[in-house]
């Protein structure tokens, strides 16, 4: 078990302290600066003990050398104040520059990450290790690098101090060193597994919360306040326990333990003065002795006391460094942009997960600038399938083919640029209609408002105090769920892709908007090809090819007539929605008599 802790802390920790390469500079001016301060603390007991024995013990008490000893006493310790003062500053900034570039580092790797790490990964988690775990690792430069740099120049400015003074007593001080060491050994063994769980279970806090806040509407709604609010209580008494048994082990292990080992220490210092000959070991010496032993406490303390931030920092390290190391999202070399939007599904074959095929031999040509659509009952395959074409998943079998070239050769931008999806929940962000169309891409106003024209929104962002420059609030929930789709198809159009998907992206839109929607898409027909997923079969019948879905596997294909013609999947479905149009048509009328 130790082996296996002390395995896995050195790398982290040497790849977080590489981290601070790039402050190099400022450290060593603040290392420098350590040791300056400790032999200018060092210096004042060896005057009172020079004061002791050569003006005190002989009578001898000039008061201008009393004044200069004085004076000389209270400079060094201003000094040493003035010196820790800014050592701190500097290693306070370099800790801000490597969270700060951590921060970076995590995030850009979170963003690369493949869509599928996703699908099981909380949302909190990731939260946690961004932000929680990069200011645990901030205490690492900030008091661990500082405290064991700052004790080692002091411990070793009061060593040289003791030897100079008298070697024998010198030895007797340096017996508290193996028992600090194998306490600290001890504290790391039985310290790491439990900060581990600590950061586990901030981790749980987090991704609860989340899950709370997003999810708040449907909590109250069905009165489960009391029931999450049960789960969020049991996971923060965990994290107490666990954070109660740290505490437990800092508080026998380390000030207990290490003030004992000093108090023997100090015991052997009295007993070697008291057996030797009188003069050989002066009071002032044996005063200076006291004095650093006092002072050789603290530091060893804090160097024990350090491992539990270290710990915790070494831990969050781990956790931070996992999500860096994983496998990011692979694309192609090939940056040449799509020319015709022609795509070939060549027996593609698909599983999330290895045991269960969600796609089996699905085979479709799309000729450039057609109009498909894919139908199926929920779960039959069709966004999977729209995932796939947009490079999100690795394919298990087959081929997807863009302008006669495999989709896995193409570019991130060549990918990104030719293909694009209106998805049925849009993302919208706490940011302005034009900043949401935009995107960060360089796009002009003119061509913003003709996107807006376009789906209809104009007029909503007319009616805004400040036009398209209008924050739309958290989660753009100053619109509505119809308004947010219809932003999310404005970003498509302002620049119009080879390939566009549209996954349901009318289905939350009144029938008048989605007629001038239909009519945009009519239009911009002429320069992409259109992949439409609909469960309104009245939106697709004007498709080139309608392909129907069931359990992954294609069972019907051909034009809308075609379809209804062939009396199968696709006539059933459609006969369905007819018969529920009339009902709701007939129930709308009756409720207009009454």
């Amino acid at each position: 078990m130790k082996n296996r802790n002390r395995a896995q802390l050195w790398p982290t920790l040497k790849r977080l302290l590489a981290y601070g390469s790039p402050w190099r500079k400022p450290l060593t001016i603040a290392v420098v600066m350590m040791w300056i301060a400790a032999a200018a603390e060092v210096s004042g007991p060896m005057l009172i003990s020079y004061f002791i024995d050569n003006m005190v013990a002989k009578d001898y008490l000039p008061p201008g050398i009393i004044t200069g000893l004085a004076a000389a006493y209270v400079g060094l310790q201003l000094l040493a104040a003035s010196l820790h003062y800014a050592q701190s500053l500097l290693f306070n900034r370099a800790a801000v520059g490597v969270v700060q570039q951590l921060r970076i580092d995590v995030m850009d790797a979170a963003l690369r990450q493949p869509l599928s790490a996703f699908d099981t990964q909380p949302v909190g988690e990731i939260i946690s290790r961004v932000t929680n775990d990069t200011e645990v690792i901030r205490d690492l430069y900030v008091m661990v690098v500082a405290t064991v740099l700052r004790s080692a120049a002091l411990i070793g400015a009061m060593l040289v101090a003791m030897f100079s003074l008298d070697w024998r007593m010198a030895l007797v001080a340096i017996g508290i060193f193996p028992a600090v060491i194998v306490v600290m050994l001890i504290y790391q063994r039985y310290s790491t597994p439990i900060v581990r769980r600590v950061r586990a279970y901030l981790a749980d806090i987090n991704d609860g919360f989340n899950e709370v806040i997003n999810g708040m509407s449907v909590i109250q709604q069905f009165r489960q306040q009391a029931r999450f609010g049960e789960r969020m209580n049991e996971a923060s008494h965990s994290h107490y326990l666990a954070r109660m048994q740290t505490l437990r082990l800092d508080g026998f292990l380390l000030r207990p333990l290490l003030s004992l080992f000093s108090a023997m220490v100090l015991c052997g210092l009295l007993l070697l003065f008291g057996f030797t000959s009188v003069g050989t070991i002066e009071v002032g010496v044996l005063y200076a002795f006291i004095s650093y032993l006092g002072r050789l406490n603290e530091p060893l303390i804090e160097l024990t006391t350090q491992q539990s931030i270290m710990q915790q920092a070494v831990v969050a390290g781990e956790r931070v460094f996992e999500m860096m190391d994983r496998p990011r999202q692979t694309y192609g070399n090939d940056n040449t942009p799509l020319q015709s939007g022609a795509v070939v599904f060549d027996n593609v074959s698909f599983a999330y997960r290895d045991d269960r095929l969600v796609l089996r031999d699905i085979n479709l040509t799309i000729p450039s600038r057609s109009f498909v659509a894919l139908v199926g009952h929920t779960g039959s395959g069709k966004s999977t399938l729209a995932s796939l074409l947009m490079g999100y998943y690795p394919l298990t079998q087959g081929e997807i083919r863009l302008d006669g070239r495999p989709l896995s050769t193409l570019s991130h931008s060549a990918l990104r640029q030719g293909v694009a999806m209106v998805q049925q929940d849009p993302v919208v962000m706490a940011e302005s209609f034009f900043a949401n169309v935009t995107l960060g891409r360089d796009i002009s106003e003119a061509s913003v408002w003709k996107a807006l024209e376009t789906v209809q929104l104009a007029p909503l962002a007319r009616s805004l105090p400040e036009g398209i420059y209008t924050r739309l609030g958290e989660q753009g929930n100053t619109l509505s769920v119809g308004q947010k789709q219809l932003l999310a198809l404005a970003r498509v159009l302002v620049e119009t892709p080879q390939v566009l998907i549209l996954d349901e992206a009318t289905a939350n839109i009144d029938s008048g908007t989605e007629r001038a929607i239909q009519q945009a898409l009519h239009a911009v027909r002429q320069h992409t090809t259109l992949v439409v997923i609909a469960h309104r079969l009245s939106t697709i019948v004007d498709a080139d090819t309608i392909m129907v879905l069931h359990r992954g596997e294609a069972v019907e294909q051909g034009t809308h007539q075609q379809l209804l013609e062939a009396k199968g999947r696709y006539w059933q479905m459609y006969q369905l929605q007819l018969a529920g149009e009339e009902l709701a048509a007939s129930a709308h009328d009756e409720s207009l008599i009454a």
